[in-house]
């Protein structure tokens, strides 16, 4: 196991006050040295993983983990104090217990977007790879065998329709890569408007079946969510043409494997997959699946986000994003912040900005029983006043609100309700 620790400074006095990341992936050099400049103390070790990504947490108690692919059990919260922000470097999160991060107030944020140029690129090598059968070639090129003939039919990509279910940042690229190979798309997202189609320079499906049953090539670029798991399953395979191809380059679970493998063998579906449903771990080094001897069959090593300018650019928002964490508090790319709370009233507090005010709403509060769900204290020009804006349970009544107003810095109070769409 290779351990790397850099300080910020030599003295004893900043190592115990300088915040700790603990890197438990590999993770780009000019990002490390980034962190350093930042004051921080760095603790790099690709190799963490399950128990000993645990220990490490005990032992180096760091205020935030930088993960790529390794998995972030409930464990590592359980034993973690002073963890504040889980980064994780790439756009999905599913490796991470969010469930445990949640529960105890732990922001966990992604980089969203920064290897989606690389995972495009990958998509269109794999439609390459499936369409004129590269693979196959070189394997028989590397065995002394010349098979042209059998290799001389291909149905070419100029002119077959793309279907891309999921819009985010590489459905995009993926489709701007399209028009540059004549493609017509279709395609599907929850948020897909004809507008936004238009603008696109795609067309609208209604859902992802009929994607389907419209293209020649479907390339899979959603989320990995209970609402997606086995989004490709049986019904879907069904709904394809005979002889399309399926690329998946996003998340093993969107895939139901078995009713894959039913589709080759009886519609000759072609797979370019990156990314399998039981793929291993980190540091892991076997992994067999009867989808890899399957006619048709490209496979990746879950490589899409794998060059280095997607590395360095994820690198770089991530320590952007802590960065904006240890000086603002806010965590950018945040996944896991509840979009609506229990709260039924917005409490708006006019206050000069002196010591014991806060104090004061919140006493009163507590003791009316109103909890309080979320606030912002803005501060305005010259620091004498300020607008305190605080989410609440319950229903103030008009004595706890005069009750609120008769602290001598208080300048007035307002109580609205929250609609909850």
């Amino acid at each position: 196991m290779s351990t790397t620790m850099t300080q910020p400074d030599t003295t004893t006095e900043a190592a115990n006050t300088a915040p700790c990341i603990l890197i438990a992936d590999t993770f780009s050099a000019h990002g490390i040295q980034d962190l350093q400049t930042a004051g921080c103390q760095v603790v790099s070790d690709p190799s963490l993983s399950g128990a000993s990504l645990t220990a490490a947490v005990e032992t180096h108690d760091p205020d935030a983990i930088i993960v790529r692919s390794t998995r972030v059990p409930a464990e590592v919260f359980q034993v973690a104090n002073r963890l504040g922000l889980v980064i994780r470097a790439g756009a999905g999160y599913d490796t991470i217990d969010v469930s445990a991060a949640s529960a105890l107030g732990i922001p966990v944020a992604n980089c969203p977007g920064m290897n989606a140029t690389a995972v495009a690129e990958l998509t269109w090598g794999l439609i390459l790879s499936c369409d004129r059968r590269i693979p196959d070639q070189c394997a028989d090129l590397r065995q002394g065998t010349w098979a042209k003939k059998a290799y001389a039919k291909a149905s070419g990509l100029k002119g077959r329709t793309l279907g891309v279910i999921g819009l985010g940042r590489i459905g995009r690229e993926v489709i701007a890569r399209a028009h540059a190979f004549e493609m017509p798309v279709v395609a599907w997202s929850r948020s897909l408007t004809d507008d936004e189609a238009a603008s696109l320079g795609v067309t609208r499906c209604a859902s992802p079946a009929e994607v389907a049953s419209q293209a020649d090539i479907v390339s899979l670029h959603v989320a990995a969510t209970p609402d997606t798991k086995h989004l490709a399953d049986a019904s879907f395979f069904a709904a394809m043409k005979d002889g399309a191809t399926l690329i998946n380059t996003t998340r093993g679970s969107v895939v139901d494997e078995t009713a894959m493998a039913n589709a080759i063998t009886e519609k000759g579906i072609r797979a370019g997959l990156d990314v399998y449903e039981s793929e291993p771990g980190a540091g892991d080094t076997t992994f067999a699946t009867p989808l890899a001897s399957m006619p048709g069959v490209y496979g990746t090593h879950h490589v899409g986000a794998s060059t280095s300018q997607a590395q360095e650019a994820i690198a770089g928002e991530a320590v952007r994003v802590l960065r904006t964490w240890l000086t603002t508090g806010e965590a950018p790319n945040c996944v896991n912040r509840a979009s609506t709370t229990p709260a039924s009233e917005m409490l708006t507090i006019r206050h000069l900005n002196r010591p014991g005010v806060l104090a004061h709403v919140f006493e009163t509060l507590g003791r009316s029983g109103h909890n309080v769900e979320e606030m912002e204290n803005v501060i305005y020009q010259g620091g004498e006043a300020a607008v305190a804006r605080i989410q609440i349970g319950g229903v103030l009544t008009a004595d706890q609100r005069n009750a609120i107003e008769s602290h001598e810095h208080v300048l007035g109070a307002t109580v609205s309700p929250i609609t909850h769409s």
